[in-house]
């Protein structure tokens, strides 16, 4: 009733009091023709509904306000959503490029500054993460790789420093095992040179590890690999230590496929649940090989993969099925089969891997 008067042209406030008089009047003179009731009565009654017409006012009046505020404030919070982008914009092109300055202080601050924005704005922590990977899959080498006897590199040793940063930035942005709500976020690290990798405990999507170079450590234990983990063609080693691999009681719900990987070291699989299928062929194990207790879902690929040390295939759960070809073992060293397992010699002194029929 107010909008339609204001917007012919009344004053709401006008109206409002017009109307109050109107039924005060009309409805005290209609109630004074009826001889059983008095005038105060008949006032009171009067002055009752015109009261009530403006405490209809009031009550319209206030939501009005109501509705102007919330308004305003939806504006408010629009602009400031704006705002917030454009600032988190801004911050992330120019760490962008800081990431090419020639200065690894500079460097290493651009890498906490695109960490700092993914945790303040969690949608960024993708993209973040994305960058993080760009960054370590850039060529590096440092002398230690090749030759413990190597001189130092200052610059290597630096650039080595940047990256063992964003290996830490990004364990800290992952989220840890456990937390189901949270995103599985997605790691390319095509051809990368790591040392020191540590994703331990943590939660993961899909992983790609394919042509990467692992030094010295190799932490996987415990993680949880939601989607397919490709290791295909890795190798792991040596840097400040042996290139052990330790992937202990971790969960791969998809494939995990580690053909052709180069393990020069330990590679300790323990307690580790496969669900999908996975595959060993063409790998190379020249340090101990550790299997036992580990499940499998799916089939397992061992084709043509070598095991030079210690070897203990000992699991808890045996594979849907099978491959083997030519998987050899070393006859000297100590080898842990499943049962029925047996191995057959070869002319060149190793052994193969067989199942009685």
């Amino acid at each position: 009733m107010f909008r339609r008067l204001a917007r012919r042209g009344f004053s709401p406030l006008y109206a409002t009091v017009l109307s109050s008089i109107l039924l005060l009047v009309a409805i005290s003179g209609w109630l004074l023709t009826d001889s059983e009731t008095s005038r105060s009565e008949a006032l009171r009654t009067g002055g009752l509904a015109g009261g009530a017409v403006v405490a209809l006012y009031a009550l319209w009046l206030n939501d009005r306000r109501r509705r102007v505020e919330e308004a305003r404030q939806e504006v408010e919070r629009s602009r400031h959503e704006l705002e917030s982008h454009r600032v988190a914009d801004e911050r992330f092109a120019r760490a962008i490029e800081l990431l090419g300055h020639e200065t690894d202080q500079v460097r290493v601050g651009a890498l906490h500054a695109l960490a700092g924005l993914a945790r303040g704005r969690p949608d960024y922590t993708q993209t973040v993460l994305d960058v993080l990977c760009s960054y370590l899959r850039r060529p590096y080498s440092h002398p230690r790789f090749t030759s413990s006897q190597a001189p130092p590199d200052a610059e290597a040793e630096r650039e080595l420093q940047v990256r063992l940063t964003a290996q830490r930035l990004i364990y800290d942005l992952l989220p840890a095992v456990g937390s189901d709500d949270a995103p599985a976020y997605d790691l390319d690290l095509t051809g990368a040179a790591l040392e020191y990798l540590d994703l331990s405990g943590r939660r993961l999507g899909t992983v790609v590890l394919r042509y990467a170079y692992l030094h010295s450590s190799t932490n996987l234990s415990e993680c949880e690999f939601t989607g397919p983990a490709w290791f295909t063609s890795t190798s792991t080693g040596d840097g400040r230590l042996s290139g052990r691999f330790r992937c202990r009681d971790t969960v791969f719900r998809e494939r995990a496929w580690f053909s052709k990987t180069k393990f020069n070291s330990l590679a300790d699989f323990t307690g580790t649940r496969f669900g999908g299928e996975t595959g060993f062929a063409d790998a190379t194990f020249l340090g101990d090989a550790v299997l036992c207790d580990t499940s499998f879902a799916a089939g397992l690929d061992l084709r043509r993969a070598t095991f030079d040390s210690f070897v203990d295939l000992r699991w808890r759960t045996e594979p849907a099925g099978i491959s083997l070809f030519n998987t050899l073992v070393n006859p000297d060293r100590d080898v842990q089969l499943p049962p029925g397992w047996t191995t057959e010699a070869m002319p060149d002194g190793r052994a193969r891997l067989r199942v009685r029929e």
